[in-house]
């Protein structure tokens, strides 16, 4: 008895002492008499939510909304609702159904709190942590999940957006693809340098109050909740769509659509999002992801921006600019088809007429000149004039437009190979070397053309299947020598600057590899048309954006010929050329291999200069001394077997002194200065020689502050990489 009593006491004090803890423990864990109701119940105490608490409970979200969680939550008051159902001509919340209901509830709601301090902080994943300020987008709990779309056939099929970039791995199975929502925080507009007018172009009747939403403005900002914060604001807001969404619904911009459609869509059939379709509808009907070609700028339906990291959409989005259809396919038919005829017959030209429209970034319409497309190049719109329709998107910026984005590819020279098929040789060569630098429109360019037919009869063409250019006529040179030879053609076939009249003028030019071309009356000379004496001619001409094309009869060649040779050419035979005398002492002296016509001291691939005293000036140089001859008569002496050593050494140094090392200058007023020759001094040091350049006269100076003036009119003759000129006296080193 003595037991049981003794057990029974302690289970009365073991029941007693565990209601006690339970006690405390209820006391310690219990909801805070301070902590704030949960969203759906502080809505309830403020009184003026009446019809968004209407949508949350036919929504289904009161649950949600009313425990545990952590959102933010615009949340439009009665009044805002008032003037959403005079706008849409509903009676009343009863004539809102479930879907809509539900669709305004999750747009609403974005995921995790944030007041409006923090609103603007871009969630980074990286080690820098939150970035504050830079952020004007947040995700949403809605995504529109599985639609109807067709096929190019004209099928009807069940699809889901893409939510990646690209054709490779366009969707992924656990993520929604959840809509954005845009607002606008002082913090960062003043951030970025954007205004009132900014928020403005896009919504007009509403006023910039340093916190709006959309078209909203927050009228109580930073409601505490137990499950979020709740930010009260003016206007209901329905889902914004989605780039191609809008697109879908805009007739009037259907021809750039259709380019998409054709050529950039693909519906890829997937298992995964077949599976959770079936799960979701009992529907057996397969699900085809909507993907954009990789070559594009970004997806038009990727909400996720890049999703290089998890929250990268906060701080970016897409831009679009899309022409209407009638400016389109006037200029498709005047510029990008002029030659093609259809896109069908080059496919390629749709990519870069759809990017040039795209930025990866977004463009606000007070940046519109400092904010440059998936191409590289600004928007070329007048924020006033060209654009007709602008809105703020789930994932984007979209402006619709009275105008094309007139892009490089189809407004400079570089135009003229791109966009017209029988240069194809030449427009590889452009690729290869010099596409961005003949396409920049601040520079000025002259392109003399290149057809394939002038290159195929001369040899030239290109192997698709080697990948290599190929050559008929060039022996046995390998094929890296033949794509150096055509890009040498081709250097020489563009001219830094703008030869906008070549009819009834003269001159000479440098061309972009450094070697030079002379005109006369629309025919245009290289020294490799001058050395085998053609005449290539000017057929027509085009203006471009950057400069003028020239259409020619042929090609403007390279020579092989050494500047030896074309200096013994210039002197002739008698003194009748006053480069005679200079061409004698040159081909009696030992730094001249007749040959190879090489001058000892030069290299193939150089530039040079050649300063060619007249025969007066040779004359004189023997009077004084300087050159072997009659001192009295200043007849020269080039017999070299009578010279003395002293004398050869003296011929050899004179020549030397009298070309201009790795540098070509004409009198064009661009280059002056002091240049190396090829002469050395006994300590290997260069000899130089002052150039004073002035457009149409040239002074050379040399080391004894001797004068010489280029006689221009027998100047500025063609050699290998070199130009060659006569002075009226000689140089003194």
């Amino acid at each position: 008895m003595n037991t049981t009593m003794k057990r029974m006491a302690g289970f009365l004090a073991a029941i007693v002492l565990l209601a006690g803890c339970k006690k405390k423990f209820d006391e310690y864990y219990e909801r805070p008499d301070s902590l704030e109701p949960a969203i759906y119940q502080q809505l309830q105490g403020k009184g003026n939510f009446k019809h968004l608490l209407a949508l949350i409970d036919r929504s289904g979200y009161k649950q949600t909304l009313s425990t545990a969680g952590y959102w933010t939550m615009f949340a439009p008051n009665d009044e805002a609702f008032a003037k959403f159902f005079q706008d849409r001509g509903i009676s009343g919340v009863d004539r809102i159904d479930s879907t809509l209901s539900q669709a305004i509830v999750k747009y609403l709601l974005t995921y995790n709190a944030f007041t409006k301090e923090t609103l603007d902080d871009y969630q980074s994943n990286s080690t820098s942590g939150w970035v504050p300020n830079i952020a004007f987008r947040r995700r949403t709990a809605y995504y529109t999940g599985f639609y109807d779309d067709t096929l190019q056939s004209g099928q009807v099929v069940k699809a889901i957006q893409s939510n990646r970039n690209g054709t490779t791995n366009p969707y992924v199975s656990a993520d929604n693809n959840n809509k954005h929502i845009t607002y606008f925080t002082d913090v960062y507009m003043n951030g970025n340098g954007l205004s009132a007018a900014d928020y403005n172009y896009f919504y007009p009747n509403s006023q910039f109050s340093g916190f709006n939403v959309l078209e909203a403005k927050v009228v109580t900002k930073d409601i505490a909740a137990e499950n979020g914060i709740i930010h009260e604001i003016d206007r209901v807001i329905t889902p914004l769509p989605s780039i191609d969404e809008y697109l879908r619904g805009k007739p009037e911009y259907s021809e750039f659509k259709k380019l998409y459609d054709k050529y950039m869509v693909s519906f890829l059939l997937n298992e995964s999002a077949t599976n959770r379709f079936k799960l979701i509808s009992g529907s057996n009907s397969p699900v085809y992801v909507k993907a954009f070609n990789s070559s594009l700028a970004f997806s038009l339906n990727n909400e996720n921006f890049f999703r290089l990291t998890d929250n990268d959409a906060q701080q970016n989005a897409w831009s679009i600019f899309v022409p209407k259809n009638d400016v389109l396919l006037d200029y498709v038919k005047r510029v990008v088809l002029e030659y093609y005829g259809s896109f069908d017959n080059a496919p390629f030209l749709v990519t870069d007429l759809l990017n040039a429209h795209m930025w990866q970034s977004p463009v606000w319409p007070t940046k519109f000149n400092t904010t440059n497309n998936f191409v590289g190049e600004e928007a070329r719109f007048n924020a006033q004039t060209d654009v007709i329709d602008r809105k703020i998107l789930s994932n984007g910026i979209f402006y619709g437009t009275s105008k094309v984005q007139d892009a490089n590819v189809f407004s400079t020279v570089y135009s003229r190979a791109y966009l017209d098929p029988k240069y194809s040789i030449m427009l590889r060569l452009l690729n290869t070397d010099l596409k961005f630098t003949v396409s920049y429109p601040q520079s000025r360019f002259t392109l003399f053309m290149m057809p394939d037919a002038v290159l195929r009869a001369a040899g030239y063409d290109f192997n698709t299947a080697s990948n290599s250019f190929t050559c008929t006529t060039c022996g046995s040179a390998s094929s890296e020598t033949i794509r150096q030879n055509l890009l040498r053609i081709l250097n020489t076939s563009v001219i830094p600057g703008d030869l906008s009249n070549l009819s009834n003028t003269s001159g000479i030019a440098e061309s972009y590899n450094g070697e030079y071309i002379k005109w006369n009356n629309n025919q245009v000379i290289s020294v490799g048309t001058q050395d085998n004496n053609q005449t290539v001619r000017v057929d027509s001409s085009r203006v471009t954006k950057n400069g003028t094309v020239y259409y020619l009869n042929g090609l403007l060649n390279f020579t092989t010929v050494n500047i030896g040779t074309h200096i013994i050419r210039l002197g002739g035979t008698s003194t009748a050329s006053d480069f005679y005398y200079f061409s004698q002492f040159l081909n009696a002296s030992s730094v001249y291999t007749s040959s190879t016509g090489e001058i000892t001291g030069t290299t193939a691939g150089t530039s040079y200069t050649v300063f060619a005293p007249s025969n007066a000036a040779i004359m004189q140089a023997v009077k004084d001394g300087v050159l072997p001859g009659n001192t009295t008569t200043g007849v020269p002496n080039v017999t070299a077997s009578t010279w003395s050593s002293l004398q050869k050494t003296q011929v050899e140094n004179f020549i030397l002194y009298h070309v201009l090392a790795k540098r070509t200058v004409v009198p064009n007023g661009k280059e002056s200065g002091a240049f190396e020759t090829l002469l050395k001094n006994a300590a290997g040091e260069v000899v130089p020689l002052t150039v004073i350049n002035q457009v149409g006269t040239m002074q050379v100076n040399d080391v004894n502050n001797r004068r010489a003036q280029v006689v221009v009119a027998k100047s500025n003759n063609l050699s290998n990489r070199t130009v060659i000129h006569l002075i009226d006296n000689y140089l003194k080193f």
